[in-house]
């Protein structure tokens, strides 16, 4: 009596031993997903690059000039003051236009990807507190950076002022 319980004590071991490993195939067929998601968001990009350089190698005709009036730069914007360090990008200036902040630096290479391909000298810079800024443009004065922020709001909603 004392061997059938040996025995099938052992069993159920071993049972439980061979059951509780992970999935190699589960693992790949999530790095496969994300390997495609990757490569389909590169087409795009490169889709829309293709297009753009059909659309500024077509002649245009000359069309009269017409003003655009701006809204006055207010001298009291609010710019967000933060220590960050740069990395990656040519360097920063006193003023920058943050349009992407993210905890995984991944996530802001794409953004700096995107933005490089839309004629951006992006940048990457990271806080005290881990997070990754992307920066679409820097500048010395505070107007040009106001100005620039409020373009680039019609496609980057949430664009701030990050003052270094």
């Amino acid at each position: 009596m004392k061997n059938y319980i040996v025995l099938g004590a052992a069993v159920c071991l071993a049972f439980a031993m061979t059951s509780c490993k992970s999935s190699e195939s589960a693992y790949k067929k999530a790095y496969e997903r994300a390997r495609a998601q990757q490569a389909q968001q590169e087409e795009t990009v490169v889709a829309q690059t293709q297009q753009t350089q059909e659309f500024v190698q077509q002649p245009q005709q000359v069309t009269p000039v017409q003003t655009v009036t701006t809204a006055p730069v207010v001298a009291n914007e609010n710019a967000r003051a933060e220590n960050v360090t740069l990395v990656s990008g040519a360097g920063l200036r006193a003023y920058s236009v943050v349009v992407g902040s993210f905890s995984v630096k991944t996530n802001a290479e794409g953004l700096q990807r995107t933005l490089n391909n839309s004629g951006y000298q992006a940048q990457i810079a990271m806080n005290p507190n881990g997070m990754y800024r992307v920066i679409a443009s820097t500048f010395d004065d505070m107007g040009s950076a106001v100005q620039s922020r409020n373009v680039l709001r019609q496609q980057y909603p949430d664009a701030w002022l990050l003052r270094k």
